[in-house]
């Protein structure tokens, strides 16, 4: 697997880290499971990383060196594409020939180097899009940046070569059709996990007000306020700004959390909190740092909802992953998270982001008790729809349908 801007070994939620990290990493443990030999190949970032990192037997990720370790964000990238792409060649060549067997790659800039890696090596590349910059410029959040053309071309570019595309949704693989004239009969749709293992409900919180104060006191929230959690990076595409403009209309014992760190903007953090300052609530928005994911897990449990009001999403891990907890979720109607969310089953859907409108959904959840514990109960339920080992069986289904198709046109 390639990942060329963002290593499954960081911490997600800042920077940017996030669900993809994830994505690779719990994927790559499930292909291992069923026998899979897994190497990952990501950017060096720092002169302490180790150049190669057993994670767990089948598991490697190599850091490859390419470019300067500090100071180049995800646009810097395009210009050390080459020297990445060189690493990876240079590692396969102290290995038997013939020793990768498939390509994948994360993400357009992973995917040029897969395209050249595969080519060499002459087996399939299969490429996962996580975002893609027709269908982000469609939905800019005000003020953001639309992505560069340059990347829209490097996308086509990949689309056309690879053997298989993955999406994770339906109406991703309808866009890869749609907007990049994909094959339909090389685009594949594989749900992302969930780790169960971590994201459950609490047996004994369930129905038990007692356990969540306990939670609550563990993780420094008031007992008895209404809580609102957003996790993820702090930039516009997420939309955390629409969680404080719509704050001031909630109820005046509500808080919102933001666990999460600056992305895209070193100042993103402290720009947010200007924002809450602004709208006269900056004492019921608290701003945490990303945490592990067993503690990510905990403040899932004990938030009475989590909200996503991103602009724009693949998939939607954070609904997955807070609904597996228990959790109703509020979600923007947008990407992956009209599949991810159940409408008035799981949680609610927002159309627009229009603060009011988040206002009155998060207020109907927070305000009715029967709905908030209906919800609960129908996102503990809905856990089972996203799993790790039905998302490998179905990779692997994919990675020998992409030899054979590979190998009939050669």
């Amino acid at each position: 697997m390639l990942s060329v801007h963002t290593s499954p070994l960081e911490q997600p939620g800042t920077g940017d880290a996030g669900g993809m990290n994830v994505y690779v990493l719990e994927l790559s443990k499930a292909l291992a499971e069923r026998g899979a030999e897994v190497e990952i190949f990501t950017r060096a970032t720092s002169s302490s990383q180790p150049v190669v990192v057993d994670v767990q037997p089948g598991i490697r990720v190599f850091h490859v060196p390419a470019g300067p370790f500090e100071g180049l964000d995800k646009n810097d990238l395009p210009g050390q594409l080459c020297a990445f792409t060189a690493g990876v060649l240079r590692a396969e060549a102290h290995r038997p020939e013939g020793w990768y067997d498939v390509v994948h790659t994360h993400y357009w800039l992973s995917g040029q180097a897969g395209w050249l890696a595969a080519e060499r090596w002459d087996v399939p590349l299969v490429h996962t899009m996580h975002t893609m910059a027709r269908i982000k410029n469609a939905a800019l959040a005000p003020g953001d940046a639309p992505e560069p053309p340059g990347r829209i071309i490097g996308e086509e570019q990949v689309v056309a070569e690879a053997d298989a595309l993955v999406a994770s949704t339906q109406s991703e693989a309808d866009d890869l059709v749609r907007a990049y004239g994909a094959d339909p009969a090389r685009v594949h749709v594989v749900a992302p996990g969930v780790d169960l293992g971590t994201f459950h409900p609490e047996a004994e919180a369930e129905g038990d007000a007692e356990a969540r104060r306990r939670g609550r006191a563990h993780l420094d929230l008031p007992a008895d306020v209404p809580v609102v959690l957003f996790a993820g990076r702090v930039q516009l595409l997420k939309g955390p700004d629409v969680l404080v403009r719509a704050l001031p209309l909630l109820g005046p014992d509500v808080r919102l959390v933001v666990l999460g760190g600056a992305s895209g903007r070193p100042t993103a953090v402290r720009e947010l909190e200007a924002l809450a300052h602004q709208c006269g609530v900056r004492d019921r928005v608290l701003v945490h740092p990303p945490v592990s994911r067993d503690q990510l897990a905990d403040w899932y449990r004990t938030a009475d909802v989590v909200a996503v009001p991103s602009h724009n999403e693949s998939f939607g891990l954070v609904a997955a992953e807070a609904q597996a907890c228990g959790t109703p979720v509020v979600a923007a109607a947008v990407g992956g998270l009209r599949t991810v969310v159940l409408d008035d089953v799981t949680g609610l859907l927002v159309d627009g982001h229009d603060p009011a409108a988040w206002a009155k959904s998060l207020g109907r959840v927070l305000d009715d008790h029967a709905l908030r514990e209906r919800l609960a109960q129908g996102a503990a339920g809905s856990a089972h729809r996203f799993s790790w080992a039905t998302a490998a069986d179905a990779m692997l289904d994919v990675y020998a349908e992409a030899r054979r198709t590979h190998h009939g046109r050669a």
